[in-house]
């Protein structure tokens, strides 16, 4: 799951500040030569050569030396460009600096060349670019006019309107009343089929469409809703009807601005269904369901996970320990905040093995960011779980925040 990878990353960033304008952020988009990119650190390294602040000058200097070293790997920028974030931070006060630097590879092309040193990491090119995707079908109708629109993260685009030319309820031209709305009624009928026609076409047309919000004034959608205008298809993935004041352009934005809360329903909705799923496999001792970091990366290990479930809440580190003279290893999970009093304690730590004072900090790393590399090599599906439902928070309360379904039996095996 790049994206959810991403998003943790950027999230670590934006807590990160350095002493002075010493962090660097630099995208670079798919069409940039690499070499015009070197080109442009050695002048920002000229420029760096400036800076009154020895301490400041040398910490910029060394980041873009580090930057540039990375940028050597590449003969040209990946299909979707390349981020790097590089600089020192602070970890315990003035004087413990330590060089840190993250390589990005968007999970969609970035356009715009940008380098900026400052005091912070400037993540929001790439925030805008891991903002809600999926396209939502938008459909406002009322016995007037239509409007047929989509919904792309945050960009709405109408793709057609319609005029019904029906009538309105009142008698004309000396007919009787009876007459009148018989014809009025036909009119209608065929402005819902022709509008419903097109939208089937359009809608049809976007692959993995997520859903279809309709809106507008009084009671039409409810009508068109139900009846069968819309192919079963569409029908079955209507996932909110809203009221508006108007329909065309105006409309689409009502739907837009009260959808939120549909559009974060129909997340947690596959959250919890994931969930409940798990619960089933548990409470009827299937034996289909496990939890628990050590049984869930054994079963991912095993390649036997169809399924694993991660709240979005778990924090921890994962971290290996190894004695340098006698080959001994020990596993921990620690809070990140921990990490540093752990690594500071090895100092007067001796071997349980062959008691020498040689223990190091042989491999730390994100349990989540690990948890999902497992589950991509074995092909299991995921779901990052929030804590916004009922189910959610029992994810992470009564199992730890670390679940799986698997394929079949262990006992099986």
């Amino acid at each position: 799951m790049p994206r959810f990878k991403i998003k943790r990353t950027l999230d670590l960033l934006a807590s990160k500040e350095g002493r002075g304008t010493e962090l660097i952020s630099l995208y670079v988009p798919p069409n940039k030569k690499i070499h015009e990119v070197m080109n442009n650190l050695r002048l920002e390294y000229g420029t760096a050569s400036n800076i009154k602040s020895r301490s400041t000058r040398k910490n910029v200097q060394d980041s873009i030396e580090r930057v540039s070293q990375r940028l050597k790997l590449f003969k040209q920028p990946p299909p979707n460009g390349l981020v790097i974030f590089c600089g020192a931070i602070p970890q315990n006060g003035p004087g413990s600096e330590r060089m840190e630097i993250y390589v990005l590879e968007p999970p969609e092309p970035i356009h715009v060349y940008f380098y900026r040193c400052d005091n912070r990491f400037h993540t929001e090119p790439l925030l805008e670019i891991m903002r809600e995707k999926e396209t939502y079908g938008i459909l406002v109708i009322d016995s007037n006019d239509a409007v047929v629109a989509t919904l792309r993260g945050r960009r709405m685009e109408v793709l057609k309107e319609y005029h019904s030319g029906v009538g309105g309820k009142h008698k004309t031209g000396g007919q009787s009343a009876r007459r009148f709305e018989r014809i009025r009624e036909q009119e209608l009928n065929d402005y819902f089929k022709r509008v419903g026609a097109h939208a089937n076409e359009i809608f049809t047309q976007i692959p993995d469409l997520r859903g279809l919000i309709m809106g507008g004034p009084g009671p039409t959608k409810y009508d068109f809703a139900e009846a069968d205008y819309l192919n079963y298809i569409l029908r079955e993935k209507i996932i909110g009807i809203v009221d508006t004041s108007y329909v065309g352009a105006n409309g689409v934005e009502e739907v837009v601005t009260k959808s939120p809360e549909i559009l974060r329903g129909v997340r947690y909705s596959d959250e919890k269904r994931a969930v409940q799923r798990f619960l089933y496999e548990v409470g009827h001792d299937t034996g289909l369901g496990v939890y628990g970091e050590t049984e869930v990366r054994k079963y991912l290990s095993l390649g036997i996970v169809d399924t694993l479930l991660l709240s979005e809440k778990v924090n921890a580190v994962h971290v290996e320990t190894k004695c340098t003279m006698c080959g001994y290893k020990e596993d921990k999970l620690m809070a990140p905040h921990e990490l540093m009093k752990y690594e500071q304690s090895l100092s007067d730590a001796r071997c349980p093995k062959c008691s020498n004072n040689t223990l190091i900090i042989e491999k730390r790393e994100d349990l989540l960011d690990e948890l999902i590399d497992l589950a991509e090599k074995a092909g299991a599906k995921m779901e990052i779980v929030s804590v916004e439902t009922e189910e959610g928070v029992m994810l992470r309360e009564s199992f730890g925040g670390i679940a799986a379904i698997l394929r079949y039996r262990p006992s099986s095996i």
